[in-house]
């Protein structure tokens, strides 16, 4: 089995999109798959976090199973939205080596409109992994962006992940594989692969 670097964005992508997850209850979840957007509850006044991993997110809503978790989509942004945030993303905690100081960290973390956490990818049990997987958290404009701009169309994966959850078929996985973050992004999020 080959080795992964600790801090990779795996993502399902082609030339021109890339595939997010995002868990909602179903009084926003069918809205969106339905219309093909977000409905009005989804909010743009908050941060809103996507992932491009699809076995953590099942982590996150125990395969749709945890209560206003119940519907997983998976949302096709254009790489030049994804690429964007990345570019204006700030690590979520202060990482001595990557930043100059902690108050230059949360002075750089106050103006941010992105956020980036790297949490422990999961096994089809839901197991950690050594490796870590991208959260990439989006506020204000980006949130907007997200939702009207970048958005290609919403995927119902809901199915799926219960699919996944019975049989733990790997082969039912979308297809994941390491995404090529902009160079300034990938040193500034700590990228190592």
């Amino acid at each position: 089995m080959e080795e992964v670097p600790t801090r990779q964005v795996r993502a399902r992508y082609d030339e021109e999109t890339v595939t997010v997850y995002q868990v909602f209850r179903p009084e926003i979840g069918d809205p969106a798959v339905a219309d093909g957007r977000f409905p009005e509850a989804f909010g743009h006044d908050r941060m809103t976090w996507i992932k491009p991993s699809f076995r953590w997110l099942m982590h996150r809503s125990d395969w749709a199973r945890s209560p206003g978790q119940e519907r997983i989509l998976g949302v096709v942004i254009s790489r030049r939205g994804f690429d964007e945030a990345l570019e204006s993303a700030v690590l979520s905690g202060y990482k001595p080596g990557l930043h100059a100081s902690k108050a230059e960290w949360q002075r750089v973390l106050r103006r941010s409109p992105a956020r980036v956490q790297w949490d422990p990818e999961r096994d089809l049990h839901l197991r950690p992994l050594p490796h870590r997987s991208l959260q990439l958290g989006l506020g204000g404009e980006l949130v907007r962006r997200y939702a009207e701009e970048w958005l290609v169309r919403i995927e119902d994966l809901t199915p799926l992940a219960r699919e996944l959850h019975a049989t733990r078929d790997a082969g039912l996985l979308p297809p994941e594989r390491p995404y090529p973050v902009p160079a300034g992004a990938a040193a500034r999020l700590g990228v190592t692969g």
